[in-house]
């Protein structure tokens, strides 16, 4: 098992169930790229789900189509295309050819994507996050489930995510039911 995603189980006290087979080819096909390893176990082991009644990891086919990570994908790209004319891409988007594929959102409407450079690697995607209401943007070099796993021990403080996130002790929520 990745040892970011082990760790991330550990930190949200969730089992890993038996495998969750996902459609990845159709999937990354329906997105146009290749999706982080360390994603697709999380997804695989656990699923998507809701942290400490906050912040929803997306994942494909969910129960609940709003948490669903291509229907998701989707309306955030066009979202931004309109954003973008009207105000300043984040400098971590500027290159030609960037993109973003949101992960995870919260309750306050914020949105955490990977930033997605021309030529780079899955393993490489790092995360960028947009505040609800606003034009600021946060930026953290790392994958899905180091950066998750650092804000969750409160090894790292967001600016833009709420400052009651995390909660202690964790509370996680598999996509079973809607959230």
């Amino acid at each position: 098992m990745n040892e970011h995603v082990r760790r991330l189980i550990e930190v949200l006290e969730t089992d890993a169930t038996a495998p969750q087979q996902q459609d990845w080819p159709g999937i990354e096909s329906e997105l146009q790229v290749r999706l982080p390893d360390d994603y697709k176990e999380f997804i695989e082991r656990v699923g998507g789900g809701w942290v400490d009644g906050y912040l929803y990891i997306l994942a494909p086919s969910s129960p609940n189509q709003h948490y669903d990570l291509a229907k998701s994908s989707a309306e955030r790209e066009e979202a931004y295309e309109d954003i973008f004319d009207i105000e300043d891409k984040p400098a971590q988007l500027e290159p030609a050819g960037s993109r973003i594929i949101p992960w995870g959102t919260t309750d306050n409407g914020e949105w955490l994507f990977w930033r997605i450079l021309p030529g780079q690697e899955p393993a490489e995607f790092a995360v960028l996050i947009n505040e609800a209401r606003g034009d600021r943007w946060e930026f953290h070099e790392l994958g899905f489930a180091e950066y998750l796993t650092a804000v969750l021990r409160s090894e790292i403080q967001s600016d833009i995510l709420s400052s009651a996130f995390p909660s202690s002790p964790h509370d996680f929520r598999k996509f079973t039911h809607t959230p």
